[in-house]
């Protein structure tokens, strides 16, 4: 059998990187393309491959906390990002955190060397188009790369600025408090809603006006004009007292249909003063989008300011609100669970880029990316992961999300298919989820890669 032609992998970031290796390691010619050092993004500082720019932690290392599940896929799989990972691992508790210069060096070099990959330095200005590609230009992604892609995938369907409101488990919510309602019981009841009277009202945005705010990046400042369109809940709330009231707040046509008749005079003192609403982030109803709260706020003060609002007292976030910079495709609309795009079968994309959150989840999306280019260059079907895993659930959640509320999404178990049976102890639920995600992953692996097993990791 003649080898195939090179597979092109835009971006040398973790997500590039593994997809590389991935298609290397099956036996197929891979171009690393990565215009560092010769251009540099705003956020690096290093022409090494898979340089960390935000942190040197790679999250949990314990198998049930999300991220370190993850980690435990990934090594099952073959993994050279993890592995190269663990070899340049330092103290950090209980966290995966790396020695980051030796981490990068180890990575350029083994990936230089392998006889299938050429690591070609300088920018790429638009798609591949007769070749199988695989972007994973990352958040940052060069200005003429973004045009192009924009044109290929739709004004519509692309982000340059993340503003996403926080993320909590669904169970977690106390639904003795929180009352399902659309406003004025227009069509299906669709929204969790969280009354306030007049001093929780007061006291919350007391709080927000006098909370810590994460610092903007010098580029990141460049954007803040896109803060109009879709102000922070403390910059309404500086506002006026009662912006937010006329604002993501709105109480007008909300009302808890267990208290009786909302039409009844006799319960015009019952109506909130305030309300903050939560829709649905996902199919099954697991996950809930604090609606409007896109926020600028430090994570610490989110958590414990938004647990002031009734029925979020025990709330358990698995995304905190963010506003900063940042490319990322509208999943839902343009790719597969496979991270094909649904448009063009031989491009693909993985990280950052696919609205994936976190180090693990990037080298996750190059992992399935890289592998699913090269059995498309060796004439195999695509793969997806098994939906009941960590990484097959996060890629199931970005390819079937609600595309008009689409923002991407860290690691979290919330995005797991419900267990058979509820299990109401944390601990003991999230240890069963591991279970089950290791088992269908070995499963699945014998059977679906047997023919396609990386060879040893060097």
């Amino acid at each position: 059998m003649s080898t195939p032609n090179p597979i092109h992998v835009i971006g040398g970031g973790l997500a590039g990187t593994e997809a590389a290796w991935q298609i290397a390691q099956a036996g197929v010619p891979a171009v690393l393309h990565e215009m560092r050092p010769l251009r540099q993004s705003p956020a690096h500082h290093t022409g090494q491959l898979a340089e960390l720019v935000c942190s040197n932690s790679f999250g949990a290392m314990a198998t049930d906390r999300a991220a370190g599940l993850l980690h435990e896929e990934l090594r099952r799989l073959g993994a050279i990002v993890i592995h190269k990972a663990d070899h340049h691992a330092v103290p950090a508790g209980g966290a995966l955190a790396v020695d980051r210069g030796e981490f990068g060096r180890d990575l350029t070099e083994t990936l230089a060397s392998h006889p299938l990959i050429e690591l070609r330095r300088g920018e790429v200005r638009e798609i591949p188009r007769d070749a199988i590609a695989v972007l994973c230009s990352g958040p940052l992604t060069a200005p003429d790369l973004a045009d192009d892609l924009q044109r290929f995938a739709g004004q519509s369907y692309m982000s340059f600025f993340d503003a996403a409101s926080p993320i909590v488990v669904g169970e977690t919510i106390d639904r003795a408090i929180a009352f399902m309602a659309s406003r004025y019981d227009r069509g299906e009841a669709a929204y969790l809603n969280c009354p306030m009277d007049r001093a929780q009202y007061l006291a919350f945005r007391d709080a927000l006006c006098s909370a810590e705010q994460a610092e903007l990046k010098d580029f990141e400042r460049e954007t803040a004009k896109f803060f109009e369109g879709c102000l922070p809940i403390e910059e309404l709330a500086r506002r006026g007292e009662d912006t937010m009231r006329y604002g993501p707040l709105k109480p007008v046509g909300l009302f808890d249909a267990r208290l009786g008749d909302f039409k009844d005079p006799a319960n015009r003192d019952k109506r909130p003063y305030a309300v903050v609403q939560l829709r649905q982030e996902d199919k099954a109803g697991q996950l809930w989008n604090l609606v409007g709260f896109q926020t600028n706020l430090r994570w610490g003060e989110q958590q414990r300011i938004f647990r002031t609002i009734p029925g979020l007292e025990q709330a358990e976030f698995v995304r905190m609100g963010v506003m900063h910079r940042n490319t990322f495709l509208n999943a839902p609309e343009l790719l597969q669970p496979t991270l094909q795009f649904k448009a063009r079968r031989d491009l693909l994309a993985a990280g950052q880029l696919v609205g994936t959150e976190g180090y693990t989840a990037a080298t996750a999306g190059g992992w399935l990316a890289g592998t699913n280019a090269a059995r498309i260059a060796l004439g195999r079907d695509p793969i997806a992961l098994p939906p009941t895993t960590m990484a097959g659930a996060l890629f199931e959640f970005i390819s079937g999300a609600e595309p008009k509320h689409f923002q991407p999404m860290p690691p979290n178990f919330g995005i797991l298919p419900p267990l058979p049976e509820k299990i109401r102890n944390k601990a003991e639920r999230y240890g069963r989820y591991r279970d089950r995600a290791l088992a269908d992953l070995d499963q699945w692996r014998d059977q679906v890669l047997k023919e396609t097993v990386p060879a040893a990791i060097v």
